[in-house]
Order: structure tokens, then sequence, then C-alpha cells
């Protein structure tokens, strides 16, 4: 999607926004922020792109993931132009997840990047690490979606609209925008005109139920903790510049008990273009 043809598609954004009184330049620079993003629904016209669940098929000796195994996804059958990731341009991502968080700044899933002509051997879905020692675990897992996966081409505008900063006030508009607020606003109230609905998002900025400040950052934040305390990462080096991490995926699982939850897959894009998908954090927003 050209820019062009991203911004001809916030026209009903652009329009609210005006009409709200918010002065046209401001609400030009926060259009520039645009960014291209493949949903991922099981409804729609678009190619079918990959599935939620269907079977495990990891690379031959690859350890199983921590976490349930939630959808995989086929880079060959993207839509060109999906997303402005530097994904690979075929192979396989498998991702992974729970879809709750404990509080301690843990990861809460991970990505498997399978290269195409990869020897893989099918796994045991329900033998990720806790799947047996407690019903409930089992009766979240029992609750993930399986079906086919079609991908649309959309655009995506901040939901987000404050930075923290470590001194009085503490939370400021995002740089640049002083409207920030009242923008994000309006991309709420308007981009069901302007996107599709579905549960998984490729690319774009990351959403929740209540959101302030950018998902991504907190990942960054955790990732950064885990890392100094030598759990994450690799020990190699972890940049704490959020411009330096970008949104790979976001998930809205709509699973009873767990009601408003989301999952955010966040890397450095830096790793990204390296394929070391083994540096994704992962981050759930769930507020019962």
């Amino acid at each position: 999607m050209t820019p062009d043809e991203m911004r001809e598609r916030l026209g009903p954004f652009r329009d609210k926004a005006l009409a709200r009184g918010i002065p046209a330049e401001d609400v030009e620079r926060w259009m520039d922020t645009v960014r291209p993003c493949a949903t991922l629904a099981e409804g729609g016209d678009g190619p079918v792109v990959g599935r939620f669940g269907g079977p495990l098929m990891l690379p031959v000796g690859t350890p199983h993931p921590f976490h349930p195994f939630v959808a995989s996804i086929d880079l060959a059958a993207l839509p060109a132009g999906a997303t402005d990731l530097p994904l690979p341009p075929d192979g396989h991502l498998l991702l992974f997840a729970y879809p709750e968080d404990f509080g301690d700044g843990d990861t809460m899933g991970s990505v498997v990047y399978v290269p195409a002509g990869t020897a893989v051997e099918e796994r045991d879905k329900e033998g990720w690490a806790w799947f047996d020692n407690d019903d409930e675990y089992q009766e979240v897992f029992a609750q993930f979606p399986q079906e086919q996966l079609r991908a649309t081409v959309d655009v995506s505008l901040p939901y987000h609209h404050w930075v923290e900063i470590p001194e009085e006030p503490r939370w400021v508009p995002l740089p640049g925008h002083p409207h920030s607020e009242e923008l994000a606003a309006v991309w709420r109230e308007t981009h069901g005109d302007i996107v599709s609905s579905g549960r998984l998002q490729l690319g774009g900025y990351a959403d929740q139920e209540a959101i302030d400040t950018d998902p991504v950052g907190q990942a960054m934040s955790y990732a950064l903790d885990e890392a100094q305390a030598g759990r994450w990462g690799g020990g190699e080096p972890v940049s704490a510049d959020l411009a330096d991490w970008v949104l790979l995926a976001d998930w809205t699982p709509w699973i009873d008990g767990l009601e408003g939850a989301t999952v955010h897959w966040a890397v450095q894009r830096a790793d990204l273009a390296a394929r070391r998908f083994d540096r994704t954090f992962t981050t759930v927003d769930w507020n019962p």
C-alpha cells in the first residue's frame, strides 16, 4: 500500500478530526505516522495466510516452546506491502503465548521462524510446560481459536497518546503532537469504519483495552529488566530507544474468564531484519 493510498483510507478520520476543531496541520502530522498492517481473520475475501491452531510443526530438534501454540502464518502468502516490517519473504511464523499477565515481568510467549524447506516434525500441542499442572490452564487452552486466517491489508494509527518522562508531570503528549490525546480518541472512534475486524494483526500499532502509552514501550521496559537479570536476550544488547522496537503481532483471544486480554509480540527492528525471532518479547494486558 502506497503512502497516498494509506492517507486516502484515512479520510473518515481526517474529516472527524477537523470537525472537532483540531488544527489541520496537527491532523496531517498525525496522519504522517500511519503504518500498513495485516488484519488476519476467519472471514473476508483476502488470501488464506495461515491458521489459528492446527498441527504444530516444529523444525526437527527444536526444543518445545514454553508457552502454548497460538497460530502459524505463511509469510509467502501475505499480500505485498501488507506491513512495513522487514519480514522474510517465505517460511512460516509460529506464534506462542499464554493470554494472562502473572505480574512478574517475564515474557509470556515466543515466536519460532521456520524457513522454507526446513525439515519439520509434528509435536504435541499440549506439550507446553505447565499444561498438565492445572485444570485452569487446560480450560483456557481449550478455548484457543481453531480456524483458518485470511489477510486484509489495513492501515494503523497510534491508539496511545502519552509518553512517560522521569520528572513531573510524568506523562506528556507524544512529542510533536500537542493534540495527541484528542487525535487518538478520534482514531478509536473511526477505525471501525476504516479497517477490518479480526483477532490477529501483523505490524501497525498495538492496541489494548486500557491504553495511554505504547504497549511496545512496556515490552521494551520488561525486556531490558529481564536482559539485565540474565533471564532473556541471550546476553546480547537490548536497546532502550523505543524507536528501535516494533510491534510484530497483536492477538485478542476473546476467551471466557480472560475477557479484554490482549497479547503483544514486540521485537527490535534490527533483530527482525536479522531473523532473530528468538528475541521477540511477549506481553499481555489484562484488566480483570
